[in-house]
């Protein structure tokens, strides 16, 4: 697949572009021999690490001599770029202490989210109307994510999670959002016990996220990896809607102190925090509207545009770079 990608590459030299904006690590490997050819900049937009996320997916094991030379390609990568933009402050650290990159090529552009689009919902009957489709009881609280499902991704925690809350006595319902191994977690919820009260609802179209996402009342971020972002909190966030995540650096910094926070990797310490905020309506909505401000002016496009836009400018010596990370 990278050599058909870099073979289509060499296509578009038609179109003379002025600037490549590389995403993920092969596409910045690409760019860069493109760039070279070209006679054109180029930077590496950042989305964590190479070697990690195929830790994560179990391609690579952490004592094999594959993972030793992951890190060496992507330690070579990550220091040819001449400009990077990061999502997470974690990531600027990662760079700089593990990849020996230098700090002045690190450009922090937070992930961002369209706070128009994704605001609360109204809670009216049509709200009431969509909950019912979905096959949600009247009455119960409802826990939503909405995201790959993958056991990276804290799925199998996530059900193990209301399977503890239900057999507490907690009326929950799960409205669990994504692809793919649909069916693996449909015989999962059914083997917890708690099939009744999980919606599986597949793949959501983004322009049909923000009102799926304001059919729940606590939304659950129970990523396990520790160098990827998080960007669906955003979503969240936006919404209105109160986070329980897991302890990670980047839900940390999303959330700040408005996050309610699990141990990484725990279910129990999930579902422990999760009783917590349902047994307080009124802390849920100090939290709603904590998040729903942090989001707005924060993390609007707006900000993230512009320092896109002014590295684009510094490669191509329009004007001095800013945003640089510290």
């Amino acid at each position: 697949l990278d050599a058909l990608l870099a073979i289509r590459a060499l296509g578009l030299r038609k179109l003379r572009p002025d600037i490549l904006h590389c995403h993920l690590h092969e596409g910045a490997l690409i760019g860069a021999a493109l760039a070279r050819l070209w006679r054109v900049p180029y930077l590496f937009d950042f989305q964590g690490s190479m070697t990690a996320e195929m830790l994560d997916h179990h391609f690579l094991r952490a004592d094999g001599p594959m993972a030793r030379l992951a890190w060496h390609t992507e330690r070579f990568i990550d220091r040819l770029a001449p400009s990077i933009l990061i999502s997470t402050a974690q990531a600027r650290d990662l760079l700089v202490e593990r990849f020996g990159c230098t700090s002045e090529r690190i450009v922090h552009a937070p992930d961002c989210v369209n706070t128009d689009a994704f605001a609360p919902a109204k809670r009216d009957a049509a709200w009431q109307a969509a909950r019912d489709r979905w096959g949600i009881p009247a009455g119960r609280s409802v826990l939503v994510y909405l995201g790959l499902l993958a056991d990276y991704q804290g799925t199998d925690h996530l059900l193990q999670a209301v399977a503890v809350l239900v057999a507490q006595g907690h009326n929950v319902h799960l409205l669990l959002g994504g692809y793919p191994h649909i069916e693996q977690y449909r015989q999962m919820a059914q083997g917890l016990g708690i099939a009744e009260r999980v919606t599986l609802a597949g793949r959501i179209c983004y322009e049909d996220a923000p009102a799926f996402l304001g059919l729940g009342d606590i939304a659950m971020a129970p990523k396990l990896s520790a160098t990827e972002g998080a960007g669906k909190i955003l979503n969240y966030m936006a919404v209105g809607l109160p986070v329980v995540a897991y302890d990670t650096a980047a839900s940390r910094e999303y959330l700040g102190n408005w996050g309610v926070y699990a141990e990484r990797g725990n279910a129990l310490a999930l579902a422990a925090e999760t009783a917590g905020l349902l047994a307080s309506p009124e802390r849920q909505r100090a939290i709603t509207a904590a998040l729903r401000r942090r989001a707005v002016e924060q993390y609007g496009w707006d900000h993230t545009g512009q320092t896109i836009l002014g590295t684009y400018s510094a490669l191509l010596g329009l004007q001095p770079q800013s945003s640089r990370s510290a």
